[in-house]
């Protein structure tokens, strides 16, 4: 599986990602003419080679033109899906981008739509996180894991004064992410670093078993005496075959006074903030009532967000959550070609060997019913075709 390991022993930065996923080897002139695709003016990317601490880096220097305007959660998402840019890269930066804005709204109390920050809508940022998604695509990345995240130390100068680091806005990103403190003095992690590395990350620790076919350093702005101001990224194929064990958060209540209507929206909110699978059983409760066990799975980073939910969404006083492990066999995609149109099929591997195979049920229900045909009928042709693509 094409891994990306995030080394964040210096923290990071939007430009910091550029930098160091162009000295993995993206692309630069695909790069270059993908960004164009955003049709927006007055930026303009510098990559240059520098030196950190007697380390070669990339740095990735986005210039711009001064602004004076704010943007809103609203406006960049205008700016990306009115581009000719894919729609993965698409959405992969706009959720970048929702998930600055909310932690941004959570700081200051107000609504996301309301957020005019110079992290959300300034031009630098929407080129260092549509360029981050851009070479994710290009780099064909399937898996990404980090390090803990190193934030520096002290206190970082803001619009209304004095904060220590983390700041509130990455310390709001960091929720349920392994961070750490160390003696560099400053803001080594930064909210536009902290927002694509928690958003495409699902795992966190030390460097996996894996074949590194690139590496790549981005560096930072600033320097320090004797120690590289740098982030390194590894890529590469992950060994292991076997399936992967995860470590997953349940989160449970019990509920017997609310509205079926109500349960089945939380469900609905539950996988649009990130839940993995959302189920509910029917259990005996006390005073003899029927009632429904709410079951929410998820990773760390989305565990506060689901809880909240349920407190705010449901008339629970009280939310269980305790950690298990899945263990999830590995997953490609591949499309097939038959006569109701293109099909896309879930294959499950274990130990190198498919075990699963599973067309899309969406894609094959509107092919049923464009064709005016059973849904069978369309399932057991994707099986057909993909027998005959492997032949």
């Amino acid at each position: 599986m094409k891994t990306l390991y995030f080394d964040c022993f210096a923290g990071a930065s939007g430009d910091m990602i550029l930098g160091a996923l162009i000295g993995a080897g993206t692309d630069e002139k695909a790069l270059v003419e993908q960004l164009s695709l955003l049709n927006v003016d007055g930026f303009k990317l510098n990559i240059e080679t520098v030196d950190r601490s007697g380390l070669s880096a990339t740095f990735a220097r986005v210039h711009t033109r001064h602004e004076h305007k704010h943007r809103h959660l609203s406006d960049i998402k205008k700016i990306i899906y009115e581009s000719d840019l894919s729609i993965t890269v698409k959405d992969r930066a706009f959720g970048i981008f929702t998930r600055l804005a909310e932690a941004e709204a959570r700081v200051h109390n107000e609504p996301v739509d309301h957020v005019h920050f110079h992290e959300v809508g300034a031009l630098d940022a929407i080129v260092d996180v549509v360029g981050a998604a851009i070479c994710f695509e290009l780099q064909q990345i399937e898996k990404f894991i980090s390090s803990p995240l190193h934030v520096g130390s002290g206190l970082v100068e803001m619009a209304h004064g004095k904060f220590p680091v983390p700041p509130p806005a990455v310390t709001e990103l960091l929720k349920g992410v392994p961070f750490y403190s160390g003696d560099i003095q400053g803001e080594l992690l930064t909210p536009t670093g902290a927002a694509i590395i928690t958003s495409v990350c699902g795992q966190y620790g030390p460097i996996p078993q894996m074949v590194i076919d690139h590496t790549g350093y981005g560096a930072g702005s600033r320097e320090y005496k004797d120690f590289p101001n740098v982030l390194r990224v590894m890529i590469g194929e992950t060994v292991s075959e076997n399936a992967d064990e995860e470590r997953l958060w349940m989160i449970e209540t019990n509920i017997d006074d609310a509205s079926p209507q109500i349960i089945g929206h939380v469900m609905d909110r539950a996988f649009e903030l990130g839940a993995l699978d959302c189920f509910f059983t029917s259990v005996q409760m006390k005073k003899n009532r029927p009632g429904v066990l709410l079951s929410v799975l998820c990773d760390a980073r989305h565990r506060g967000s689901i809880m909240n939910l349920l407190f705010t969404e449901t008339t629970t006083l009280g939310v269980r959550s305790y950690e298990v492990f899945r263990r999830a066999l590995q997953r490609t995609v591949v499309s097939v070609e038959t006569q109701y149109g293109w099909i896309d099929v879930k294959v499950a591997h274990l130990n190198g060997k498919v075990v699963n195979e599973m067309p899309e049920f969406d894609q094959c229900r509107e092919a049923a019913r464009s064709a005016n045909v059973p849904l069978k009928t369309v399932e057991e042709a994707v099986r057909l075709a993909l027998g005959k693509q492997r032949s």
